[in-house]
């Protein structure tokens, strides 16, 4: 079994314990993720290291809200090779970062439809 990467407690506590604002902060990421991650998968396909940086940042800060220390990791190093401009490990940081965003999504989903 996979380890869980949505930390929903850490999460909760970010917010006040406040339930119906996670419950919103969840539902705008899953709909706002797939832009950052396009822009990352762009950035790494053309090699522009500047975008990779840009786009692999913002993804970063919109997890790490979540607890999500596995994607937070993932993006973060995109995000360094970008500002290195040394993408050549960035294909295998990408797959990565798609694994586990798909985890996470899955993990996270079912508290989106709560409402």
């Amino acid at each position: 079994m996979q380890e869980q990467l949505f930390d929903r407690q850490a999460a909760l506590a970010r917010v006040g314990d406040d339930e119906e604002l996670l419950v919103e902060l969840v539902k705008i990421f899953l709909d706002d993720y797939p832009t950052s991650l396009n822009a990352i998968d762009s950035a790494v396909q053309t090699g522009s290291s500047h975008d990779l940086e840009r786009a692999a940042h913002t993804l970063k800060g919109a997890v790490a809200n979540f607890g999500a220390d596995a994607v937070v990791r993932e993006a973060f190093e995109l995000e360094r090779q970008g500002r290195t401009g040394d993408l050549s490990h960035a294909n295998e940081n990408l797959r990565r970062l798609h694994e586990t965003l798909r985890q996470l999504d899955q993990e996270m989903r079912p508290l989106a439809l709560l409402a």
